[in-house]
C-alpha cells in the first residue's frame, strides 16, 4: 500500500508561507474558494456550481498526477490553505490530508471527505484468488483499508454528488438553490447511465472479467453483480506480475473462454500481454477502462466530463460482456 509523507521542504515552506502571510496563488476573496483532489469529484462540483456566480473551482491534480503518488507542493498546500471549501476522497492515498489541513489558514473552512458520507456502500479491499499479495514492508497494519476508487460508481457518484450540494450550500446559503436544483439534474443524467449499465450488466453472457493489472472496478463490478480475476488489488504498489499470477489468469481465461483481457489506463500492456501468451489459443484482445485516477486536459483540449469517461467505459464492457 502507498503511504504519503510529506516531505520536510513541503511543510517548512507552507509553514513559512503562512507565518509571513503570503499566498503562493491569488484567490478572490468575493469568490466562494472550491478545492477538489481528484478529477471526478472536481467534473462532479463543476456540474453543481454552473451558472452560480463568484465561485473558483481547482482541480488541485490538473497536472495528471496518480493519486496513489502524489504529495502536495508547498503552492497547493497553500491554495487548500486558503479555500472556503475542500473536497478529497478521504483513503489510504490521502494521509497527506490531516497535517495540511491541520496547518490551514482559513479555520472556518467547510472539509468533506465523500467515503466518510458514502456509509455501508464502502468495500474493503480484498485478495482475491490468484491475485499477487504486497510485498510485507508494503502491508498495512491490520487496520480495515476500505477501496478508495468510491467514483468508479456511477450509484457512488449520485451520493457524492447530493453530499457536494449539501456542503456548498452550506458555506454559501445565497446560492444554495442553485447547487440543489444542478445536484438534482445531474443526478437524474447519472441515474439514466446506471440503468444504461444496468440493461447491459443484466443481458451480458458472459459476467467475468480477466484482468492483467491492477483492480480498481471493485464498486462498479459490486454494483451489477460481475465477477473478475486480477493481478493486483486498486492500490496495489506492484508492477511485475509473478509467473504464478500470469499463469493463473490465463488459466481462467481458458476455462471460461475469456476473449478480451483487461488493462486499465496507462498500463504498458506487458502483464496482459504475458497474460495472453500464456492461454491455449493466444488470440485473446486486450481492452482498456478508464480508472479516472490521473485525469487532465490534452492538446489544448478540455478532459471528457465524467459521465463521458463512464460512458465509454461502459461501451467498452459491453463488448467483453457481449
Amino acid at each position: 500500500m502507498f503511504r504519503k509523507v510529506l516531505s520536510a521542504a513541503a511543510a517548512l515552506a507552507l509553514a513559512v508561507t503562512i507565518s509571513t502571510g503570503c499566498s503562493a496563488q491569488s484567490q478572490d476573496d468575493d469568490k466562494l474558494s472550491i478545492v477538489c483532489t481528484v478529477y471526478p469529484l472536481y467534473d462532479w462540483t463543476s456540474q453543481i456550481v454552473s451558472g452560480a456566480p463568484d465561485t473558483e473551482l481547482t482541480y488541485l491534480m490538473s497536472s495528471g498526477a496518480d493519486l496513489h503518488n502524489y504529495q502536495p507542493t508547498a503552492e497547493d498546500m497553500m491554495t487548500i490553505s486558503d479555500c472556503d471549501v475542500f473536497i478529497y476522497v478521504g483513503g489510504e492515498s490521502d494521509k497527506w490530508v490531516e497535517s495540511t489541513l491541520k496547518n490551514a489558514r482559513n479555520k472556518d473552512m467547510k472539509v468533506i471527505s465523500l467515503m466518510d458520507e458514502l456509509g455501508s456502500r464502502l468495500r474493503e479491499e480484498e485478495l482475491k484468488e490468484g491475485m499477487q499479495p504486497e510485498d510485507e514492508d508494503d502491508e498495512d497494519d491490520g487496520d480495515t483499508v476500505y477501496d478508495e476508487h468510491i467514483w468508479l460508481s456511477v450509484r457512488n457518484a449520485e451520493d457524492c454528488a447530493n453530499a457536494i450540494a449539501c456542503i456548498l450550500a452550506d458555506a454559501d446559503s445565497e446560492h444554495a438553490g442553485t447547487y440543489n436544483d444542478n445536484a438534482s439534474a445531474y443526478i437524474d443524467e447519472l441515474e439514466a447511465l446506471d440503468a444504461d449499465y444496468t440493461e447491459a450488466t443484466d443481458s451480458a453472457k458472459n459476467k467475468t472479467l480477466i484482468f492483467g493489472d491492477r483492480f480498481p472496478f471493485r464498486y462498479l463490478v459490486d454494483d451489477y453483480g460481475l465477477d473478475y480475476y486480477a493481478a493486483f488489488n486498486g492500490c496495489s504498489s506492484e508492477s511485475e506480475a509473478s509467473f504464478e499470477t500470469v499463469t493463473f489468469l490465463a488459466g481462467k481465461c481458458d476455462e471460461l473462454g475469456a476473449e478480451y483481457v483487461f488493462t486499465i489506463d496507462g498500463s504498458d500492456c506487458s502483464i496482459a500481454d504475458a497474460v495472453i501468451a500464456s492461454t491455449k489459443s493466444k488470440s485473446q484482445k486486450v481492452l482498456t477502462l478508464n480508472s479516472m485516477q490521473s485525469v487532465k486536459a490534452a492538446d489544448g483540449k478540455p478532459a471528457p466530463s465524467y459521465i463521458e469517461l463512464m460512458t465509454d467505459n461502459l461501451n467498452t464492457l459491453k463488448e467483453a460482456l457481449n
